[in-house]
């Protein structure tokens, strides 16, 4: 089986290419490098059966290339993360919805199966915590830059539900909590490598509102691994998934155990959001999925617990100061 991994030098993407290579598939990554790196994706460079395309999904020949003879594409690339859509609204849009537009089209007529990778942002502003994949979503209003991220992916969402009915491509969806783990940068707004490398210098550690808002915490390794065993569980066809963990934490409690682990004596500085986004933001106070769909599919689905994600992201930290 080959498989193409779109934005594949990102943190789920390079470990997933891990996993497919390890599985014994040929691999292709295509990824513009906006966001994801090329260093992610060392471990894998020089494998038997490894190809990258150093391309844009918009690029229509590199994308027609990439895709020749895969069976599988793992449909990753996206924009991500609340300061990039803040600060680019219409990159974020562009990119999640022509884009994905163009991936499903080339696996249609590749006769590729495909797992899109979705968000926990499409539940919007539900309180009918845990999520379920069939609820209601709950979305804001369009003058709030955010909803604009929930409504691309619920759009790709629905764009691929529509190619597999319509048409017979072959669909899972997966929608994906806070994923996090080694590789994963700060620069996007991602709170946990954030809060890492601000007590490792020293602090302060910053916390946008009160802290009490909560999160589910998943490592990407643990993520990675779901999603090939998803696309490759004929049940799955043709539904969403989510996928995460469903311990619940929240953000100043993250932000204490990280200083528990690296420096007891950082200071945690609380900020009102629109020091940190500008006065449109509007954020969620609780993100939780309920798993019972993933773990009928698939069975028990060991995770990395809290303390040991944080512990590979202060290690992770610590081997790339300059990151």
């Amino acid at each position: 089986m080959r498989a193409l991994v779109t934005g594949g030098a990102g943190l789920i993407g390079s470990h997933l290419c891990e996993h497919l290579l390890a599985r014994g598939s040929e691999v292709v990554v295509i990824d513009d490098l906006s966001s994801g790196r090329r260093e992610n994706l060392r471990g894998v460079d020089g494998a038997t059966g490894f190809r990258f395309v150093g391309a844009s999904i918009f690029d229509e020949a590199a994308l027609a290339g990439a895709i020749a003879g895969c069976g599988e594409v793992y449909h990753l690339a996206a924009a991500v993360g609340v300061r990039m859509i803040v600060d680019r609204p219409v990159h974020t849009l562009e990119t999640n919805i022509a884009g994905t537009e163009r991936v499903l089209r080339a696996a249609l007529s590749e006769g590729a199966a495909v797992l899109l990778a979705s968000s926990s942002e499409v539940y919007g502003k539900s309180v009918a915590v845990p999520f379920q994949e069939d609820a209601d979503m709950v979305l804001g209003a369009t003058t709030r830059a955010r909803w604009g991220y929930a409504c691309s992916k619920a759009v790709d969402e629905f764009m691929a539900l529509a190619f597999a009915r319509e048409l017979g491509l072959q669909v899972v969806i997966s929608r994906l909590f806070n994923t996090v783990g080694a590789r994963q940068t700060g620069r996007y707004g991602m709170v946990l490598p954030r809060l890492v490398r601000q007590c490792l210098a020293g602090g302060p550690m910053v916390v946008y509102g009160d802290g009490s808002q909560t999160r589910c915490f998943a490592d990407a390794g643990d993520v990675s691994s779901i999603l090939m065993r998803l696309l490759g569980t004929p049940a799955a066809r043709g539904r969403v998934v989510n996928v995460g963990h469903d311990r619940e934490v929240s953000i100043r409690e993250l932000a204490e155990r990280v200083r528990a682990q690296v420096d007891p004596r950082c200071e945690i500085r609380c900020i009102p959001y629109e020091e940190a986004y500008g006065p449109d933001f509007e954020d969620l106070q609780r993100r939780v999925p309920d798993l019972t769909r993933l773990r009928g599919l698939l069975g028990p689905v060991p995770m990395r617990d809290l303390d040991e994600i944080i512990d590979r992201a202060v290690a992770y930290a610590r081997a790339t100061p300059g990151e």
